[in-house]
């Protein structure tokens, strides 16, 4: 799952959220009389009040995100990413921030604690990123995604009956040259990495393909002034893309000289707000370089297994050398890289995947399945370019509608050498472990459950670490449930899978931080990971273009399962997994640390 344009817009512009009750605060201990009752819930009270606030009013300004949220007041309208705009929302977080703090919060309830928690990491985040990373002023990619999304957030799913959401979009469509008019006086060319204006500049006009896609064939739909309003706007946009595309080409791509690298004290300053988690930048370096040295020799174990009595196959010592160990592997996985789908199959096979995996979860009743609908569907043109495939979930307001399993197609311009590279790292079993993340039992579900907790704040300040976490942690939970007959070459697409989630932790912070070449990255993932050069190549691109989200699904991981390891030797003999399982996705994917001291009982920290 990549950052979502909901998270660019909470974080980038403004931190909006959904207008909705702010969740009931728990009930007070029991008091000598009616007096230190009331005085026990005056916090709770005046948490409820401020988050419900906060929740109402933060929605004018980031309508874009208002309409991912499920909050359709603002469908009309687009965010002012401008100067004043920026002003207005800095302003709007101190005034929350402020009220935060005069908010004694060990006198919440623990629930609140939680949410007061998450609410203050969110403004600091806001303030933070607004007036010291700055990305408004070297980000191009968080126009582009506001751009995009004003449009497929309106058309991608019918919370409306089509004229209205057209009408809206005709709204939106004439202020998109507005906006890409104020991308291009905030960003400083100097100061914008080269990767990201060339991925922008590819991206640009995806705004158009959502147009043709979305808009052009519904237009009959609308009549009178309101069709010729809307042809005016596509025609009026259609303009203002070619001429941000014309700046792009001629202004921004050859004069980004940016360094995509934050360095050491932004981000570990960004670490903390962006996973807001437990572990440093040295624990989770530690962590991951130890795991994936475990990660390998479990592959060389399960290799051994896989190339027993193959005539040709490479020599298995019990006690082996790094360069055995790594031609078995090798060896190993050729044998799964064989089992491929065809370039036009890709989409078809996921679909098939979903199934399986959705029967075997059930079969094996490791969690609560809910109802909630899911399609796998290409994925936008304007959001292609930073990951192959991601999960995305209705608004925690827009109650029944469909999640999305979107994949990348491989681009047509692709010559049969990267179609090869592509298909064999997405070979048939890696696709199964793909689904197995985005879908079932992982973000998909994981979505489906957290959207029934109550506050609505938590829902829409959802921890990417807690979600791209479970994603990693169920990949093993089915390998170790026996997911396809327990066949050894998926649990070695799973441990590789697996070793991609760890070395996306290191690589993370050994481009920004430690100054990595290309030749020590690509180490990194073709050799030491096994990646394919297509694969490696995308996240080379993907791994400048952010910064500490990459870092998000190991370090999720593991806090999900050290708080199993815990839960499991609290509980002891009475453990069960499903009622663990359901019991950590029912708090609404807060920080997997307030979830596990929540569940089990433990000091809000």
């Amino acid at each position: 799952m990549c950052p979502s344009l909901l998270a660019v817009a909470l974080l980038t512009v403004s931190l909006a959220a959904c207008r909705g009750e702010a969740p009931p605060p728990a009930a007070a201990p029991p008091a000598a009389n009616a007096d230190e009752t009331a005085a026990a819930s005056q916090p709770d009270a005046a948490f409820a009040d401020l988050s419900g606030r906060y929740l109402d009013q933060s929605l004018a300004l980031s309508p874009v995100a208002a309409t991912q949220i499920g909050d359709h007041r603002f469908d009309a309208e687009l965010d002012d990413v401008g100067e004043a705009g920026r002003r207005k929302a800095v302003e709007f977080n101190r005034r929350f921030l402020a009220e935060l703090d005069a908010i004694d919060a060990t006198r919440l309830s623990r629930e609140n604690q939680v949410d007061a928690k998450i609410l203050r990491n969110q403004l600091e985040y806001a303030l933070w990123d607004a007036e010291t990373l700055q990305s408004w002023a070297w980000d191009p990619q968080t126009y582009s995604g506001l751009a995009g999304g004003a449009i497929y957030g309106l058309m991608a799913r019918e919370f409306a009956p089509m004229p209205e959401r057209l009408r809206s979009a005709t709204a939106r469509m004439e202020k998109i040259p507005a906006l890409l008019a104020q991308a291009r006086a905030s960003l400083d060319p100097a100061r914008v990495p080269k990767a990201h204006a060339d991925t922008v500049a590819k991206q640009n006009k995806g705004v158009l393909t959502l147009v043709d896609t979305f808009i052009t064939p519904n237009a009959d739909q609308l009549q009178g002034e309101d069709r010729r309003r809307l042809d005016a706007a596509v025609a009026t946009l259609r303009d203002a893309v070619e001429e941000h595309q014309k700046w792009l080409d001629g202004v921004l791509v050859p004069n980004a000289k940016g360094n995509f690298r934050i360095g050491a004290a932004l981000y570990d300053q960004k670490l903390r707000y962006a996973l807001n988690s437990s572990l440093s930048r040295q624990e989770i370096r530690q962590r991951a370089e130890a795991e994936l040295g475990r990660i390998r020799d479990e592959m060389y174990g399960v290799a051994k297994t896989v190339l027993a009595g193959r005539a040709g196959a490479p020599e298995t010592p019990d006690a082996p050398t790094e360069d055995e160990k790594q031609r078995a592997i090798e060896a190993a996985m050729e044998l799964a890289y064989a089992d491929k789908p065809a370039r036009e199959e890709v989409v078809d096979f996921a679909r098939h995947t979903l199934e399986v995996a959705t029967a075997f979860v059930r079969e094996k009743d490791l969690v609560s399945v809910p109802d909630d609908p899911v399609k796998i569907i290409l994925m936008p043109e304007f959001q292609r370019g930073f990951s192959v495939a991601y999960a995305d979930s209705p608004g925690p307001l827009d109650k029944g509608l469909d999640t999305y399993y979107a994949i990348s197609p491989i681009p047509d311009d692709w010559n049969d050498a990267q179609v090869d590279s592509f298909l064999r790292e997405y070979n048939k079993r890696l696709i199964h472990v793909l689904t197995i993340h985005e879908a079932m039992p992982g973000h998909y579900l994981e979505g489906a459950h957290s959207a029934r907790f109550p506050s609505t704040l938590r829902a829409v300040f959802r921890s990417g670490p807690f979600a791209e976490g479970w994603a990693v942690y169920t990949e093993r939970v089915l390998a170790d449930a026996g997911y396809l007959d327990n066949d050894p070459l998926f649990r070695l697409m799973q441990l590789k899978f697996y070793a991609r989630a760890v070395a996306n932790a290191i690589l993370d912070q050994g481009l920004h931080v430690d100054n990595w070449s290309k030749e020590q990255a690509m180490d990194l993932m073709v050799r030491q990971t096994f990646q394919q050069q297509s694969e490696a190549d995308g996240k080379w691109i993907r791994a400048q273009l952010s910064s500490t989200q990459l870092a998000t699904y190991f370090v999720g991981a593991q806090e999900h399962f050290d708080a199993r390891k815990v839960a499991e030797a609290k509980q002891g003999e009475a453990f069960d997994l499903k009622a663990y399982h359901d019991g950590i996705l029912s708090y609404g994917a807060p920080p997997v640390r307030f979830a596990r001291q929540l569940l089990l009982d433990e000091p809000i920290e």
